[in-house]
């Protein structure tokens, strides 16, 4: 399976458990690795026969920038949900990074990595 990669998609978002990131909000930052056969797009140079990044990548923005939720683990899974919609894509990695979490500790990121295919 080939892979086609979108690195350090950021949006606003307000998810988390506590009221003031729901209030304020904070950025978030997505990395996917999309899984798919490259080959047809590749033979016949043909964007219709492979995934547009461009397009998942304003959904998944607009996934971060919608409804909100408590977990990242549950942002990845909405995010995961909708890059499997496009039909080539057979699998997807995704890594939902919080840079702001609320942690009282030095800290440079948390990161939540979910796999999800079709089958």
């Amino acid at each position: 399976m080939d892979r086609v990669a979108l690195r350090g998609l950021k949006a606003r978002g307000h998810h988390g458990v506590f009221p003031k990131e729901r209030e304020e909000g904070q950025t978030f930052i997505v990395d996917l690795v999309l899984g798919l056969d490259t080959r047809p797009a590749a033979a016949d140079d043909d964007l219709a026969k492979t995934v547009h990044y461009g397009i998942v990548a304003e959904e998944v923005v607009a996934v971060v920038e919608g409804e909100p939720v408590n977990l990242i683990e549950t942002l990845a899974g909405r995010i995961a949900q909708t890059c499997l919609k496009h039909e080539g894509v057979q699998e997807v990695e995704v890594c939902v990074h919080k840079p702001d979490a609320p942690i009282t500790v030095p800290f440079d990121d948390v990161t939540v990595t979910i796999t999800r295919s079709r089958a």
